[in-house]
């Protein structure tokens, strides 16, 4: 029997190494946004518990401490800020890793689809003319036999 060959098996090879590759990306993409959230959280823990202790002490020790803690809030809360659009930033993205890879995916199983019913096509042919081979070594037989006869004398009629 003849070797299966198809035609794409570089395309489809290209693109199994293409989603490989997008799924590295977007797993570095959620790593970092991860890291990011976690960082975010962190900072906002920060400042409720600054909140939390100032809310604890007593009144005429904490108004100094509370004065402080508003001067230097616009800070905290400008890294909150660029903190939440870096998130936002970074979740855009793997939303767009993500279109990338599924695109890539379906054009592959696509391709793999389409691989899998040319090898059951070549099948198919292959064994109609194993078949035909067959019959025609058998036709071949049966004509040598009938031949034979009538060369010896055993002729019909």
């Amino acid at each position: 029997m003849k070797r299966f060959v198809w035609r794409l098996s570089r395309v489809l090879n290209i693109k199994r190494k293409e989603e490989q590759k997008k799924r590295v990306e977007l797993l570095e993409i959620t790593q970092k946004l991860a890291q990011k959230r976690g960082e975010l959280m962190i900072q906002k823990r920060i400042l409720e518990n600054i909140i939390d202790s100032l809310t604890q002490e007593h009144p005429k020790s904490r108004l100094g401490k509370q004065e402080f803690f508003l001067r230097c809030s616009t800070t905290n809360d400008e890294l909150i800020d660029k903190l939440e659009s870096k998130v936002n930033e970074i979740e855009t993205q793997q939303k767009e890793k993500v279109a990338e890879v599924l695109k890539v995916k379906r054009f592959k199983e696509g391709l793999e689809k389409l691989r899998v019913k040319a090898k059951t096509q070549f099948i198919k042919e292959q064994e109609k003319l194993e078949q035909k081979e067959l019959d025609e070594m058998t036709i071949i037989g049966f004509a040598r036999k009938i031949m034979q006869r009538d060369r010896f004398g055993n002729s019909i009629g």
